[in-house]
């Protein structure tokens, strides 16, 4: 895994950003990798952390490693963000007795809410949807 590293680590050098700092789980075989860089606009984080993610698990792919990126804690923070929304939605759902549909997301926003609910046994969560509408349905478990 060294070696996928020291290739991921030069692409990040040769794109130039500030401050590129990597944790390597070998027993998970998983890269994290966390970008710090003062120039880049904060509305182009969504952007370009999925690019950069589809960059490197393109240069990743034959390896069995998970490759997680995350630039200017915008995935740190968008994380936060998707887990306040399912608690939010599983309460909606327990109070109401009513599916309560997510808005569309993408396959590891949407493993982050059936994660964060799988231990609540009053709710269920279920994904609906095909593509880009591909969303959540948090509900009470006895629907």
């Amino acid at each position: 895994m060294g070696e996928t590293k020291d290739k991921i680590l030069r692409i990040f050098e040769l794109v130039g950003f500030d401050s590129v700092h990597t944790e390597v789980d070998e027993e998970q075989r998983k890269i994290s990798i966390s970008i710090k860089d003062r120039i880049i606009a904060p509305g182009r984080l969504p952007e370009l952390v999925g690019s950069l993610t589809h960059l490197v698990r393109q240069v990743v792919k034959q390896e069995d490693i998970h490759v997680l990126i995350d630039v200017n804690d915008y995935r740190k923070e968008r994380d936060a963000l998707i887990t306040k929304i399912a608690r939010a939605a599983a309460k909606k759902a327990a109070v109401t007795k009513q599916p309560v549909p997510l808005p569309a997301m993408n396959a590891y926003e949407r493993r982050i809410v059936h994660t964060e609910l799988s231990m609540n046994p009053n709710i269920r969560t279920e994904s609906e949807g095909e593509t880009r509408e591909r969303h959540v349905i948090v509900a009470p478990a006895d629907l």
